[in-house]
């Protein structure tokens, strides 16, 4: 199992950027992928981003591709996604977990007990 603790979230403009992090413990690597999912106040939860881990390809939920990227530093065992030019639209608690699914879909594992407590990340003039 992989526990993690994701950060870097607050409010920002429309257009503005942030950074997350996703610092796991346990074996993240013994995982086939990594990914970022959020949830919008009265939504499911839905994948954002993923990437797998023996060659690091990247995927992306249309609605961010372009100004999302996702990166993993192995060493420091974290997940990052940098995003930018935020939209209303992001606005959700973003969480971090292994993927359901990491290709041309980015699946929300079902079921998974080890959803962190997430970051919220609030898009709003």
């Amino acid at each position: 199992q992989v526990h993690v603790v994701e950060s870097g979230g607050g409010l920002v403009q429309p257009g503005g950027s942030l950074r997350l992090s996703c610092a796991a413990s346990g074996s993240s690597s013994d995982y086939y992928a990594m990914g970022w999912f959020r949830q919008a106040p009265g939504k499911e939860r839905e994948g954002v981003s993923c990437i797998v881990t023996n060659d690091g390809s990247t995927y992306y939920a249309d609605s961010v591709k372009g100004r999302f990227t996702i990166s993993r530093d192995y060493d420091k065992n974290t997940v990052y996604l940098q995003m930018l030019n935020l939209k209303p639209e992001d606005t959700g608690v973003y969480y971090c977990a292994p993927p359901g699914r990491c290709d041309s879909l980015v699946v929300v594992p079902q079921p998974w007990n080890y959803w962190g407590q997430g970051t919220q990340v609030t898009v709003s003039s």
